[in-house]
């Protein structure tokens, strides 16, 4: 009875383990790789696989996830002979499990080292400045250089991206100085271009401001010229009508009479007027004529003043 249930606890415990062993779950993103009877058999994608226990083996398990690899910090030589040590990342992920179980022995390495060698050919065929200007083409050069070659181990090369890019200390200071120079440069020509702007933006608004006075002399001269023509032409017609006036007087009864008045009062004002101004007094030879005069003078307006002549 002893022997029977030992037997039966035996057997139960063998089945156990060939479930165990034959019944397995991959993950998701995963894949398994069986070998049977030490040659590659199979791929296992993710779900619930069933596998032959003593005659297939997992024998590798990658993760199709996009992996970061952190290639270690190197020391590079740049086209002028100048260090540089440079820290990098790198992105690749597996494609295919079987050349990556059997296409190296170890492909994280692989790829770790590809990338130091490619970075340290790329670095060196560009001087120190540039390797601060191309990082992007150090990129895209070390993915392609080393994606090219991983494509034999089953993985590809998404991206590499650097982290450091460390000159000595020598050279950090004397591009620091450079940087110092070169900015105290763009300021003094900031400052020049300023002054300069100043000067220009002063010659415009005095150039402006003369034109403006200019311009406003000129209208002022042409208002005061349409302004004397206006009191002359005003002048004038009020002279004219004056005179017009006058002469219609003249014609009317009486007329003449009132011109010898005036003329004789006129004729006496302007003789007293000279007395008051001068000391000596000039008095005419005969007395008499200035009747004559005033004669003279009503026959010329009534010459004037006569129709018809």
């Amino acid at each position: 009875m002893f022997d029977t249930t030992s037997v039966t606890i035996f057997l139960l415990i063998v089945a156990i383990v060939f479930v165990i062993k034959t019944i397995n779950v991959v993950p998701q993103q995963h894949a398994w790789v069986v070998e049977r009877l030490g040659k590659y058999h199979a791929t296992l994608g993710p779900g619930l696989k069933i596998v032959l226990p003593f005659i297939d083996r997992i024998a590798y398990k990658h993760s199709l996830k996009e992996i970061p690899l952190d290639v270690p910090m190197q020391v590079c030589i740049t086209k002028d002979n100048t260090q540089l040590e440079v820290d990098g990342i790198l992105y690749f992920q597996v494609t295919d499990p079987m050349r990556a179980s059997y296409g190296s022995s170890n492909y994280i390495s692989a790829i770790s080292q590809l990338a130091q060698t490619t970075l340290r050919s790329v670095i060196g065929r560009m001087e120190l400045d540039k390797t601060f200007e191309e990082r992007d083409l150090i990129n895209h050069a070390v993915v392609g250089a080393v994606d090219e070659s991983a494509s034999n181990w089953g993985v590809k090369v998404l991206r590499y991206e650097i982290k450091d890019l460390t000159p000595p200390k020598e050279i950090l200071h004397a591009m620091q100085s450079q940087i110092t120079a070169e900015r105290e440069k763009r300021a003094l020509i900031a400052a020049s271009e300023g002054r300069k702007q100043e000067q220009i933006n002063i010659a415009t608004g005095e150039r402006e401001a003369s034109i403006a006075r200019s311009e406003g002399e000129k209208q002022a001269a042409i208002n005061r010229a349409q302004g004397e023509a206006s009191a002359i032409l005003s002048i004038a017609e009020a002279t004219a009508e004056a005179i017009r006036k006058t002469a219609s007087a003249i014609r009317e009864p009486g007329g003449a009479d009132a011109v010898n008045l005036k003329v004789a009062e006129q004729y006496v004002e302007a003789f007293g007027k000279l007395a008051k101004t001068n000391n000596s007094i000039i008095i005419p030879a005969n007395l008499g004529d200035m009747s004559g005069l005033i004669a003279t003078a009503m026959q010329v307006v009534k010459s004037q003043g006569a129709p018809g002549k």
